[in-house]
C-alpha cells in the first residue's frame, strides 16, 4: 500500500498493491494493520455505503456537522470520478483550500476524507459504482453542503451543467457558511 500526503493535513491518497493476472485482479481495499502501520491513526469506521451514478452526475458538496461529522474512505468500483474534497476546519492552515482527484475502477485509488471536510464527487462514466466507509452513522438533521459551483472555492469541475439532485442546486455559498469544524 503507499500512501501520498496531499498538501492537506489528513487528507491522504491511497494506492493499493493489485494483483493481477489472466483470471483479472486481487487487492485489499483496506488493511487495519496496514493502516496503523503506514497511517497512525486508526479510523473507527462503522458504516458501508454505495452509490451508482450515471454519466454527468455531481454529488456534493457534502459533510455532516458535529457531533454526527464522517470520516469517509472513498474509491471507484467501476467507472470513474473527478473526487473532490474541501478543507472546512476553521483553525487548518488550509481552511477553505480543495484537492481534486481522478479515482477510478481502474486505478483503484482511494481518498481518505476525514472529518471537517465537504466532499463531492462528478461522474465521468455512465454506471460509476462508488463506495465508501464512514466513521459515523448517517444523520438527516446533521446534513449539510455548500455549493458545488462556489466561486470563492474556485474548484474546477470541468463541466458547466452537471445532473444534480434539488438539494445540490441550494446549498450554502463558502462566504456566508460559518464553520462548526475546529
Amino acid at each position: 500500500m503507499k500512501i501520498t500526503e496531499t498538501g492537506i493535513k489528513d487528507l491522504i491518497v491511497i494506492e493499493a498493491n493489485v494483483f493481477g493476472d489472466e483470471r483479472g485482479y486481487f487487492y485489499e481495499s483496506f488493511n487495519e494493520k496496514v493502516w496503523k502501520e503506514k497511517v497512525g491513526k486508526l479510523p473507527n469506521f462503522v458504516q458501508d455505503n454505495e452509490s451508482m451514478s450515471h454519466k454527468g452526475v455531481l454529488r456534493g458538496l457534502h459533510f455532516q456537522q458535529p457531533p454526527y461529522a464522517q470520516g469517509k474512505l472513498v474509491r471507484v468500483i467501476q467507472g470513474s470520478v473527478l473526487d473532490v474534497a474541501v478543507d472546512l476546519r476553521k483553525d487548518s492552515k488550509t481552511y477553505g483550500q480543495h484537492f481534486k482527484l481522478l479515482i477510478s475502477g481502474d486505478n483503484k485509488k482511494q481518498l481518505y476524507v476525514p472529518e471537517g471536510f465537504a466532499h463531492g464527487f462528478l461522474t465521468l462514466e455512465d454506471n460509476t459504482i462508488f463506495s465508501y466507509k464512514c466513521t459515523n452513522f448517517y444523520n438527516k438533521e446533521s446534513e449539510a453542503g455548500l455549493l458545488w459551483n462556489d466561486k470563492d472555492l474556485d474548484i474546477d469541475w470541468e463541466i458547466k451543467s452537471p445532473i444534480l439532485s434539488e438539494k445540490d442546486k441550494f446549498y450554502k455559498s463558502f462566504t456566508t457558511f460559518v464553520s462548526p469544524f475546529i
